[in-house]
């Protein structure tokens, strides 16, 4: 492990949502911001969508933590479920022990519990991470939670917060009555190249980095253009770029390290190739079903003892280019193509 080589108390590029190294950008602080005042304003079901990687689930542990004296919190992150299992789960994260499978008992349960809080003068936020996995049925459910109210105040404030196909299932029109209640819609940027250079700045130095220059800035820039500015990939380029700077025995991070780095987390290199139909013989390994069709075989002389000329089959004409054969087109086309060489092989075999 690197930590001792480089003086750091802990890991500063961990996959852990820990809200201490949350590195706010100009997009990420738009969207704590927004957050945070819908809350404080009651406005009871806020959303944040963005693609994933961007430290969205760090980001909410840090909003919960400014409300941990002041309101109730539950996280729900099992959200491959139906409406009953839904419910099960947001009693289980409150610490209500439930047993009953029915399902209005359970609604009631939870209404207590929003009155209770209510009464001490605390919110009550239900936050619901990976929501685009959420079934409609179940999103029809959670609209209903939001129904606990009094004439004064929202008793429940909801964060939905999902990936792009969130805003897509949102924006069907099933869930209008839903999307109509949110009332707050936030999104999060990648990190431009000065931005990221920060975030990794930010991150050493509440690890316990004391040092300079760690990173060149050549690594630096190799690092923001690799990992498209996500907070995800940053972390993992960061740690194996570390890892490999400790192995050779190098104090700073430079870009032959990195871009040995990016090369090594290259999936790409691990890819196979379209497979070829089993039914196909071993010359179809060797012809591209997508290259051009093979050119016309020269016409064999033959010799006057030869009672015909040697015949040339004709191949079926190809697909256009941005069509796909269907397997029994290409071993058809393949089939062809043997037959046509052994028709050519004989014909050299000929005596002259």
């Amino acid at each position: 492990m690197f930590l001792e080589f480089f003086g750091l108390r802990e890991q500063p590029f961990g996959v852990s949502p820990d809200p201490r190294y949350l590195y706010l950008g100009a997009g990420h602080r738009e969207a704590l911001a927004s957050l945070y005042y819908g809350i404080e304003a009651n406005r009871g079901f806020l959303s944040l969508v963005a693609r994933p990687g961007m430290g969205k689930t760090t980001l909410l542990f840090h909003l919960l933590q400014k409300f941990s004296h002041t309101a109730r919190t539950a996280f729900i992150f099992q959200t491959q479920c139906n409406s009953r299992e839904f419910m099960r789960f947001l009693l289980a994260e409150i610490g209500i022990e439930n047993d009953v499978q029915d399902f209005v008992k359970m609604n009631e349960a939870f209404n207590r519990c929003l009155v209770q809080e209510a009464r001490a003068g605390r919110r009550f936020i239900v936050v619901i991470d990976e929501a685009q996995n959420l079934d409609a049925s179940v999103l029809e459910t959670v609209r209903l939670l939001s129904d606990f109210e009094t004439p004064q105040a929202k008793l429940l404030q909801i964060i939905l917060v999902g990936q792009p196909t969130l805003a897509d299932k949102l924006a069907s029109p099933a869930l209008t009555q839903l999307r109509q209640r949110i009332t707050s819609l936030s999104g999060l940027n990648p990190l431009t190249p000065q931005e990221t250079s920060r975030f990794i700045a930010h991150r050493l130095q509440v690890a316990g980095y004391k040092g300079q220059g760690l990173f060149s800035p050549e690594a630096l820039e190799l690092i923001a253009e690799a990992s498209e500015g996500i907070p995800r990939q940053i972390n993992n380029y960061c740690f194996h770029s570390l890892s490999l700077a400790c192995a050779t025995r190098s104090r700073t991070v430079d870009g032959e390290v990195v871009r040995e780095v990016i090369k090594d987390l290259d999936i790409t290199r691990f890819m196979t190739e379209v497979e070829v139909p089993s039914s196909m013989s071993r010359l179809a390994s060797l012809t591209s079903l997508n290259a051009d069709p093979l050119p016309p075989m020269p016409q064999m002389q033959a010799s006057d003892e030869a009672s015909e000329p040697v015949s040339q089959p004709t191949l079926s004409p190809r697909k256009p280019t941005e069509d796909k054969l269907s397997p029994a087109d290409a071993v058809q086309h393949m089939q062809n193509v043997s037959r046509l060489l052994r028709t050519w092989r004989t014909g050299l075999e000929r005596p002259d």
